[in-house]
């Protein structure tokens, strides 16, 4: 008798390319480092588990694009995009995507468009499907700074974030993925700006890799306070 045949969980970790001049983004590093930390992790979920990374552009349409090919690639249960806040001191666990484009900048292929819905024709915002406060326990658990945040901005990241959720509730409910967005300080030993507020690249790393860990031990998310007075 042959034994029996387990297929591994699929997760898929995206970060983003360098952007407007800077040397490094640490997402798309963290991202990496953060599939060998699941990948080599003997103990609960991540025992079968089998990470998968993609780069995304800093680019309105494309990226997005991009990251639906990865999903429909990869055939995820559970999608942890990140992105670079630079000036923000913790790890960001969002929680809504709103649909609108609104970039103070150019992207990197010049595009800047304004109070443009991210996707055409979709409601209006979507929550992630990611436990998101478990999530942000896990991450100061593996003793990470970590807070819930409930804008993702108006830029290429929450763009992605749209995106991701507006394919993922297309999809049959029995291969439906859980999915959301991580924000990331500037890495320490990365190139960064002077004075920029930091967390080792390590750090970044155990914390999405925490994240992902709590998006397959919860099925429900935790009932704690997690929101802001402004």
């Amino acid at each position: 008798m042959g034994g029996v045949d387990v297929r591994p969980t699929r997760v898929l970790l995206t970060g983003f390319e360098p952007f407007a001049g800077d040397e490094a983004n640490p997402s798309w590093p963290a991202a990496q480092r953060a599939a060998e930390l699941l990948a080599s992790d003997p103990a609960g979920p991540a025992r079968r588990l089998e990470a998968h990374t993609r780069l995304l552009p800093v680019e309105f349409g494309r990226s997005a694009d991009l990251l639906r090919a990865a999903v429909r690639e990869v055939r995820p249960a559970v999608v942890v995009c990140a992105g670079l806040a630079g000036g923000t001191e913790a790890v960001r666990v969002e929680r809504v995507a709103v649909n609108l484009d609104d970039a103070r900048i150019p992207d990197g292929a010049g595009r800047q468009p304004v109070d443009v819905p991210s996707v055409p024709g979709g409601p209006a915002a979507w929550f992630a499907t990611l436990p998101v406060k478990a999530a942000v326990r896990a991450v100061v658990e593996a003793g990470v700074p970590a807070q819930l945040s409930a804008s993702a901005g108006g830029f290429v990241c929450n763009h992605v974030f749209a995106a991701l959720m507006h394919h993922l509730s297309e999809q049959d409910d029995d291969e439906r993925a859980r999915g959301g967005f991580v924000h990331l300080p500037w890495a320490s030993d990365l190139p960064h700006p002077p004075d920029a507020p930091t967390l080792p690249l390590e750090q970044l790393a155990r914390a999405l890799a925490a994240v992902v860990r709590a998006a397959l031990e919860h099925r429900a998310d935790l009932r704690v306070p997690g929101g802001a007075l402004h």
